[in-house]
């Protein structure tokens, strides 16, 4: 290998991981659950992170259950558990930049949603 080689990979090894902090992730988003680009479809989601890992808040309209965070490499995510009445529904989601990318898996419907998720402007 080429000195300008090793250098590079000595500086990517000793890189600081960007860290993300869980704060970052409390508070109001409006979640797009749109199938239809042009039938905006938005419902709401409150988040609070504890610090001893634990999520509690709300999303769809249904309070929050088993809610646990993890921050790590770089990204903070979320994974939580909510119902319909009928049967659970498993979300998934992490901060990406300024917005949550997440997916939620109801298996007694039958589907995986996968969704985006915007800062209300109401406040966080």
């Amino acid at each position: 290998m080429t000195f300008a080689v090793l250098l590079m990979a000595a500086l990517l090894q000793s890189a600081p991981v960007a860290t993300a902090e869980p704060d970052a992730m409390e508070g109001r988003w409006n979640v797009d659950l749109s199938a239809d680009p042009s039938q905006p479809y938005l419902k709401p989601m409150n988040l609070t992170l504890a610090a001893d890992g634990t999520v509690s808040g709300d999303f769809y309209e249904s309070t929050i259950e088993a809610g646990r965070w993890k921050a790590q490499n770089g990204r903070v995510c979320v994974s939580f558990r909510t119902t319909d009445g009928t049967g659970p529904y498993h979300s998934a989601a992490c901060l990406v930049g300024n917005h949550i990318q997440g997916q939620t898996w109801a298996e007694h419907r039958n589907f995986v949603f996968v969704w985006n998720a915007a800062r209300s402007s109401s406040g966080s």
